[in-house]
């Protein structure tokens, strides 16, 4: 049908401000943000890899991030790595570190007096020396990440779970688009080695803080939530109170049998934490005829 006259707007159309119309970058755009965070990252590794080989480490990243399928993650970690589950920041972003099953081997031979060689064949799972170098490794990693990351103000790095299969681990969904970097490890005079990390593609914007700074600032604006409130006075959280921390040389660590005693001294000021953040300090006693903790001190 043909109208008898020109269709006239009623009112001015609507002119959005870019802020409306903007989308969340894409896995390319994010890409390149990656390849800027690992190279912070390698300063970050070389600083804390130094004290477990003892040797000075030039980290560089060879390649340029890249995304890849959970089945192609498979085949490049290997049957066997040191696969390390972490998660960072409030939102425990999930982040894989693989570190090649041959270098932890050869890292531990070293340790152990050797001239830093692995295994002919490769054994099909990790010794219990190597599961126990693999925890350290995991730590200096976290540190690293933490570091690379802005610190522990800005977020938290924590270890969720390891295997040295990944396939069993199966850190992330089959379906999923999954970022890659890896990093080479260079020690003077030993074999490069490799250090691979993954994130899943839909969440790397949130852990390379690819964030609004206008919906920053203002939720800077917003009144808190008073903890002692509901909902969130109800939310159950597990208070840790350290008796005693104490070091075990690893001959003495292996031969503990049934009826070996330990002497220990119970600090006086005990720290109570929540995961790894100290709430508290309080003194050892007595009450009711259950063994309490005195606040002497609250953060």
């Amino acid at each position: 049908m043909k109208p008898e006259r020109n269709i006239v707007a009623e009112r001015p159309l609507a002119n959005h401000c870019p802020e409306l119309l903007r989308t969340d970058p894409g896995l390319k755009e994010l890409l390149p943000l990656l390849g800027a965070f690992a190279v912070k990252l390698c300063e970050a590794l070389a600083a804390e890899l130094a004290s477990l080989t003892g040797a000075k480490l030039a980290i560089e990243m060879p390649e340029a991030p890249e995304d890849c399928s959970a089945d192609e993650l498979l085949t490049q970690v290997g049957p066997l790595a040191a696969n390390c589950l972490l998660t960072a920041g409030p939102r425990n972003i999930p982040v894989l570190a693989s570190v090649e099953a041959d270098a932890v081997l050869r890292i531990v031979d070293r340790v152990f007096g050797g001239r830093g060689e692995a295994p002919s064949p490769m054994p099909e799972v990790f010794p219990m020396s190597a599961q126990l170098m693999i925890e350290r490794i995991e730590t200096l990693i976290m540190n690293a990440l933490t570091a690379a990351l802005g610190g522990p103000e800005s977020t938290a790095v924590q270890a969720l779970c390891r295997d040295g299969n990944l396939a069993k681990l199966a850190p992330f969904a089959e379906d999923e688009r999954i970022a890659t970097v890896k990093l080479a490890v260079a020690e003077d005079d030993h074999e490069l080695w490799h250090i691979t990390f993954a994130i899943p593609a839909n969440v790397l914007g949130q852990l390379l803080s690819y964030a609004d700074s206008d919906q920053t600032a203002d939720q800077g604006h917003r009144p808190g939530l008073d903890p002692a409130c509901d909902p969130a006075g109800e939310v159950p959280l597990t208070l840790r109170a350290s008796l005693v921390d104490m070091n075990i040389a690893f001959s003495k660590l292996s031969a503990l049998e049934p009826g070996h005693i330990l002497p220990v001294a119970v600090a006086r000021n005990i720290p109570l934490r929540i995961d790894d953040k100290t709430i508290a300090h309080g003194t050892i006693g007595e009450q009711d005829d259950r063994v309490a903790v005195q606040i002497t001190q609250a953060f």
